[in-house]
């Protein structure tokens, strides 16, 4: 699959098949994210591996609709709240890469902010400095939903003099 039909394609799984993701797809995958744009090579993402065990403290309403593979993704704090914004940008073009990577090869995703809820930071281990960006199930989809309809792109551009 090449990367325009990836990216028009791709979407937000929330039920998945029981099937398990080989480890050395999903390590491929986040090498392949680790290209992301990043000011200064900061390099500001960090990943927890979610286990069973918190996986269940997490509680989830629907368990992330039954993946086989959950994964939390954290940003670095910078020195300034520039740097912190910079950081966190990076982090979600991160994230992208790798739901496109995993898209192209019949993988999806589900990008949950579940990880916000302060309760939840401790759950995921997630330090002082660091700012969580989402937990990511990953899995074989078992539904693919329709894409939702978008504002034409036109609508959204301002051509400044």
């Amino acid at each position: 699959m090449n990367v325009f039909d990836a990216i028009q394609t791709r979407r937000n799984i929330k039920k998945f098949k029981p099937d398990a993701v080989k480890e050395e797809l999903i390590f491929s995958w986040l090498q392949a994210a680790a290209m992301a744009p990043n000011h200064r090579m900061t390099e500001p993402w960090q990943i927890h591996i979610i286990g069973t065990e918190t996986r269940a403290q997490l509680n989830h309403k629907t368990d992330f609709g039954n993946a086989p593979f959950l994964m939390a993704v954290l940003s670095k704090q910078g020195a300034t709240k520039i740097e912190t914004d910079e950081n966190a940008m990076a982090t979600a073009c991160f994230v992208q890469n790798f739901n496109l990577a995993a898209w192209a090869e019949g993988v999806g995703t589900f990008w949950s902010s579940i990880g916000a809820k302060g309760k939840n930071r401790e759950k995921l281990a997630i330090p002082g400095n660091y700012d969580f960006i989402g937990v990511l199930a990953v899995g074989y989809p078992e539904e693919i939903p329709e894409p939702k309809p978008r504002t034409p792109i036109q609508n959204k551009i301002k051509i400044l003099p």
